[in-house]
């Protein structure tokens, strides 16, 4: 019995070992390379978080010669306002290069309509879900939790407004109107920023920029959209906008960590946000471009 026990824990040990290495060959395998022309496609897909893997994918392709357009391929509810921001500004950048044409998925509102608008063409499926112009700011208030608890937190602070949202007091009128300071802001740069982007009139933008979402063929009607169609269509237009019907499609990728293949990115950020609370972390509030 004790052999045959050492047996099936060595084994176990190979096949583990077997596993990790698979997982770190894909991790650092590099690229195949792909000769001649070339659609470069980057995938934007969940909440905007954060712009910088984004905005490096985009950069290696504007700089690439042989990608003669890009596909930016959204499906997104959108996000933090500042990183939505960054990569708006890059696709505007890209577009005054090369053409840059967005295929919408399933979902690319708010913060994902936000980053389309500087793009050569939008391509969307008639049932994709986009719109939501607009801006939101949502915190938790447990102040009567904590007085029936008997919780006291102690506030030490250099100005009257420096804990705006305290979700431990009552919010003031003047934090309310701060804060929707903050938001009317935001708002104006969103619709200057699709009326720019669309061409459209800003009176017209803020017509429908009321939180509202609309379908892909509705947002067509109104000048959200310019095409109808699947991703595929997206590659096509593509092609025809570069002059370059043969060129072939190159997606590039974030490289990610070996934590992040072997426990996906949920399973990272998870353990991410435990290290945080664990060392007194705690995140800032965000004004979003986000579906809600």
């Amino acid at each position: 019995m004790g052999k045959i026990r050492t047996f099936f824990m060595v084994l176990g040990v190979i096949f583990f070992a077997i596993i990790v290495f698979i997982i770190a060959r894909a991790t650092f395998l590099p690229e195949t390379p792909i000769s001649g022309d070339k659609i470069g496609v980057v995938r934007i897909e969940g909440i905007i978080k954060s712009s910088d893997r984004y905005v490096k994918l985009l950069n290696r392709l504007e700089k690439n010669r042989s990608v003669k357009a890009i596909v930016l391929r959204v499906n997104s509810p959108g996000g933090v306002v500042g990183a939505c921001q960054e990569i708006h500004d890059k696709v505007e950048e890209i577009a005054k290069k090369k053409p840059v044409v967005v295929s919408m998925g399933s979902v690319a509102a708010s913060g994902g309509l936000y980053i389309s608008v500087p793009a050569t063409k939008i391509v969307a499926n008639p049932g994709t879900i986009t719109g939501s112009i607009g801006v939101i700011l949502q915190v938790y208030n447990v102040k009567e939790l904590a007085d029936r608890l008997g919780i006291k937190v102690v506030t030490v602070k250099s100005g009257k407004f420096k804990d705006l949202l305290n979700p431990f007091k009552e919010v003031s009128r003047d934090d309310v109107k701060i804060l929707q300071a903050l938001i009317n802001d935001s708002y104006m740069q969103f619709v200057e920023a699709v009326a720019k982007g669309r061409n459209l009139p800003i009176e017209r933008v803020k017509e429908i920029a009321d939180g509202r979402v609309f379908t892909g063929r509705m947002a067509k009607e109104i000048g959200l959209v310019d095409e109808l169609g699947s991703f595929e269509k997206a590659v096509e237009i593509a092609r025809e906008l570069a002059k370059a019907p043969k060129a072939k499609i190159y997606e590039v990728k974030p490289k990610r960590s070996f934590l992040q293949k072997l426990l996906g990115e949920e399973g990272r950020e998870t353990l991410s946000n435990l290290a945080r609370i664990l060392n007194g972390q705690v995140e800032s509030f965000n004004l979003m471009y986000l579906l809600n």
